[in-house]
């Protein structure tokens, strides 16, 4: 769908150089996505891995995160392959909702309740992101957070539009149960891509 040269804006490795490859098609269907022109892989025209391997080390980036849509509904050995050939980390952030084909650095996995995550995908991620929409979604994160593996990083992320009404709740949230982190969507704070 696209592709772009910024700084990673959450989680883990926020604040890091990082080459995002957006990849259309996703059949989760977020009610508040911010990226729904994603949803429809054929509406989007197809890079070659070489074509795309020639954008990420033409900007001299060290890391590349893969994103959607849906990035795990294609099979992404080649792109992965290729990509650490060329001596870059490669990173992925899913829903979960289908099994990944390739084998990245990193797995964020970030749950969506329209469709589950896999329990083999929560048991591979190194990040586990929940998106909190209402209060509601503490227990959604719960859930999931006892099925991934007891090194995962756990973020609590406010979801964009209601980030000013959501945050007290989930601040609090933390406190009471420190072994979440607050993930911010700072790429929007700082009006980047």
């Amino acid at each position: 769908m696209e592709h772009f040269y910024t700084l990673q804006g959450e989680g883990f490795h926020t604040g890091t150089a990082a080459y995002f490859i957006r990849l259309g098609g996703c059949d989760v269907g977020c009610v508040w996505c911010d990226v729904k022109e994603s949803w429809d892989a054929a509406a989007h025209p197809q890079v070659s891995v070489a074509e795309m391997l020639g954008y990420v080390t033409g900007a001299k980036a060290k890391m590349a995160v893969i994103t959607g849509g849906e990035p795990a509904m294609h099979d992404l050995t080649g792109l992965i392959n290729g990509l650490k050939a060329e001596n870059i980390k490669v990173h992925i952030e899913t829903s979960g909702a289908h099994q990944l084909v390739g084998n990245p650095d990193w797995i964020t996995l970030s749950p969506k309740k329209f469709k589950s995550p896999l329990d083999t995908m929560l048991l591979l991620a190194d990040e586990l992101k929940v998106v909190i929409y209402n209060t509601s979604d503490f227990e959604w994160a719960e859930i999931h957070a006892g099925k991934v593996k007891t090194d995962c990083a756990l973020y609590l992320q406010p979801e964009w539009s209601r980030a000013e009404k959501i945050n007290p709740a989930i601040i609090d949230y933390i406190r009471e149960n420190p072994k979440w982190r607050l993930s911010l969507q700072t790429h929007k704070y700082i009006n980047i891509a």
